[in-house]
């Protein structure tokens, strides 16, 4: 059987979007089921946009998102004499020739053929037949075009749609060289040709670029790849998703305190189903991925969806983990986590109620800062038992040596039982006075977290 071989080809002009990873996600998914390869090349031949930061973010998300791939990163750029080595060889075979058409001509043609209600294309006045006893215009840099078929149609069968057919009368000779540089529909098929790729696995709005280099395979002699096009991605009002949706960056979620297996369950999600599966590993994608169960509508993207999967991930997160994810965070919110409570347990009393590591840092910053009382709220609750309550509270937990959540509740049910008050009664005053917040996790494990002398040196601070 031959080897299932995919590849994600991002150009670095830019962020590493949503639609980008989904794609790769997929590539890779159906390389693992298949026991295939996955590989990585960067398209950087737009030498104008492409920049050696744009690729560190490619190469930062695919890590983020633990794509491990085979083969790879293949760059363009390194590859420009295998590029005129085929350019040569298809002028010397007739499928392809120069064009010394300007730009101004062509913008004329164009202009002449919308007047006459026509479809603009390029009119093939340089192909060879066309241009005999033609003098080659001077100061004119040719571009290298390919000689499409004229009769006959492009009739492929896409993984995702189905069968798809394209006249050739609706393609013109495309520029497949221009200044030494391949453009992208020629570049690609050289690509996945050289790499032997089976699969071309990429976003719908690639599909009209699919005949045409399904003709440049077969004038090279090539096997055509299976191709797949994926639905885009649109934002929750049924639009294209774009910058104006929020965060489009992958990275821009790790920012945010997102987990990155979140974020791939998410998008594999985004466009995918199998049977019931909603919340899934990498390992369980690869074992059930097929192209066909891909849907042929847009997905649209749901966040309270997103944050619900990743609340689900943070609660099974190890909190030594989430304690290194969490630590720079509430630095940067101005807490000192040096010498507070140990940062792991805060994470596992806090973990089931965040949604996000931001959330998670905002929720465990007060730890890790000098509170700060409000002496308004702390007059209203220290009235009508609550003064007298802290402070039996603080003489019982003075007298235990052994500080557990256990032992810590033990004393709040012994000072409700001999003042004969309500849980809020003392409650109140402890989130209030000790903790200096209107909520708080547990009250127990808080107060074990910050700390029996440090609990005691509230307590007294505010009676």
């Amino acid at each position: 059987m031959k080897t299932i071989r995919t590849r994600i080809a991002p150009s670095p002009t830019g962020m590493m979007h949503l639609g980008t990873a989904r794609t790769a996600i997929y590539c890779w998914a159906v390389a693992r089921h298949f026991g295939g390869k996955f590989l990585l090349r960067i398209e950087d031949t737009d030498q104008v946009r492409s920049t050696k930061e744009a690729v560190q973010v490619i190469l930062d998300g695919m890590k983020w998102l633990n794509l491990d791939y085979d083969e790879g990163p293949v760059y363009q750029m390194d590859r420009l004499e295998r590029y005129r080595e085929v350019v040569d060889q298809m002028l010397a075979d007739g499928r392809a020739y120069y064009c010394y058409a300007t730009p101004e001509e062509l913008d004329a043609m164009r202009e002449e053929q919308k007047a006459k209600g026509l479809k603009p294309r390029y009119d093939g006045r340089w192909r060879p037949e066309n241009c005999q006893g033609k003098p080659i215009p001077e100061g004119v840099k040719p571009v290298i075009r390919f000689r499409n078929p004229d009769e006959g149609a492009v009739t492929w069968n896409d993984a995702v749609y189905g069968t798809i057919t394209v006249s050739n009368s609706e393609l013109d000779d495309l520029i497949i060289m221009r200044n030494g540089i391949p453009t992208y529909n020629f570049a690609v098929v050289v690509d996945d040709w050289d790499m032997e790729v089976s699969h071309v696995i990429r976003g719908a709005d690639h599909i009209n670029n699919t005949p045409r280099q399904i003709n440049i395979y077969r004038a090279l002699g090539a096997e055509v790849p299976v191709f797949a096009h994926l639905p885009l991605i649109n934002g929750q009002d049924g639009q294209k998703l774009s910058k104006r949706h929020g965060t489009v960056s992958v990275l821009e979620y790790e920012r945010q305190g997102y987990l990155p297996e979140a974020v791939f369950n998410y998008l594999a999600r985004l466009g995918w189903g199998h049977g019931n599966m909603e919340k899934f590993t990498r390992e369980e994608l690869a074992e059930v991925f097929e192209l066909s169960d891909c849907s042929r509508a847009a997905a649209r993207i749901d966040w309270k969806k997103f944050d619900w999967l990743n609340q689900q991930y943070m609660k099974e997160a190890d909190a030594n983990r989430l304690a290194d994810l969490t630590k720079a965070r509430i630095e940067a919110r101005g807490g000192k986590v040096e010498g507070g409570p140990d940062l792991a347990a805060v994470c596992e009393l806090l973990k089931s109620r965040s949604t996000t590591l931001e959330k998670l840092a905002d929720a465990a910053l007060f730890f890790y800062v000098e509170p700060k009382v409000n002496e308004e709220e702390a007059a209203k609750v220290l009235a009508d038992g609550g003064r007298e309550a802290l402070k039996l509270f603080g003489e019982k937990l003075e007298a235990i040596s052994d500080v557990t959540p256990e032992a810590v509740y033990g004393c709040i049910q012994a000072v409700m039982e001999e003042q004969g008050i309500a849980m809020k009664v003392l409650a109140n005053p402890l989130r209030v006075c000790v903790c200096a917040a209107d909520r708080t996790p547990q009250i127990d494990k808080t107060l074990c977290l910050i700390g029996k002398e440090e609990v005691l040196a509230r307590i007294a601070r505010a009676l």
